[in-house]
């Protein structure tokens, strides 16, 4: 296939593999604007894949899958706001926390369950969200440029274009409504907050709540979009990825978007590049891998410029006497 037919392919396929990056950031993105910090986005895309999984095998609904992927999800997002908030936890360590239980519990269920190594069984497509189609989208192949992108934005499933909705929504919540501009507030000078009588915990424990619904979503499209069930550890990172991609975005929607699009479109190419020769040389498929979790690292060592977090990122809150 010659090159520039590759070109619209693999922005399709950045944008399907970018979706969980988007649901993960944005998670992370009202979790930490609000004061709470979650290394946990990845256990809890893990635990909201394999509930939304097996979920959809049981009731052959790929509704019924989202609606556990959400229901699960939540429930870790507490256990770690309880932690956090509540009893004043060291964050850090109470996401860790969430990443090993999500990890071991969906392991050991889907032994005891399925017995298929902490697998799922393969999900038909009648209990997943299959790809969209949009009838007089395939009369428009062929046209130039209007083809190439009907190519890109076309083809995804539900959850893809939730997802980029999503973008634009949180950016109007946070910058317009009172919920959002309070927890922005909160996540800069909770005292200040405080003292005009608004509750610092039940702001922070919506945000939670919100992080938990998102990561659902990005785990069920792990799981009965993407993919056809759940596998182990299929999250692959991306919880971490995403983190990465919050701190290059400075804690902003849009530019989050860009950052996980960015992610998306390396791993894509990385998966045109595997086995593929330059000059003699074939480029060693672990080489090609290795190239968005490389980025990650370049990323957090300090190459993105200053980022500065919210003021109140991270520490519990203690109110005055």
């Amino acid at each position: 296939m010659e090159t520039p037919a590759l070109i619209p392919e693999i922005l399709a396929s950045s944008i399907r593999l970018s979706v969980p990056l988007i649901f993960a950031c944005l998670a992370g993105l009202w979790s930490e604007r609000s004061g709470v910090v979650d290394i946990g986005l990845e256990g809890k895309l893990l635990a909201g894949a394999f509930a939304a999984a097996t979920a959809a095998y049981v009731f052959q609904s790929p509704w019924m899958g989202l609606f556990f992927a959400l229901i699960v999800s939540v429930a870790m997002a507490l256990i770690h706001g309880y932690a956090s908030i509540s009893q004043r936890g060291n964050q850090v360590i109470s996401g860790v926390a969430i990443n090993m239980l999500a990890a071991g519990l969906a392991l050991v269920l889907g032994n005891r369950w399925f017995g298929e190594g902490g697998q799922t069984p393969p999900l038909p497509p009648e209990a997943r969200f299959m790809p969209l189609t949009f009838s007089g989208f395939a009369a428009l192949r062929d046209v130039p440029v209007v083809g190439w992108m009907t190519t890109v934005i076309a083809g995804h499933s539900l959850l893809a274009y939730v997802a980029f909705a999503t973008v634009p929504l949180t950016a109007w919540a946070l910058a317009r409504t009172r919920f959002g501009l309070r927890l922005r507030a909160v996540g800069e000078n909770p005292h200040a907050v405080d003292t005009a009588g608004i509750s610092i915990a039940w702001l922070r424990y919506r945000a939670v709540i919100i992080t938990g619904l998102l990561c659902g979503l990005g785990g069920a499209y792990l799981a009965i979009s993407q993919s056809a069930g759940f596998i182990k550890d299929m999250s692959a990172g991306k919880g971490f990825i995403a983190l990465a991609a919050l701190i290059f975005a400075n804690w902003r929607p849009f530019r989050a978007l860009g950052a996980c699009l960015l992610f998306g479109f390396l791993d894509a190419a990385a998966i045109r590049l595997q086995g593929m020769a330059m000059g003699g040389f074939t480029i060693p498929v672990q080489a090609v891998q290795a190239l968005p979790y490389v980025l990650t690292v370049v990323l957090l060592a300090g190459f993105i410029g200053k980022s500065i977090p919210p003021r109140a990122s991270g520490i519990p809150y203690v109110k005055d006497r």
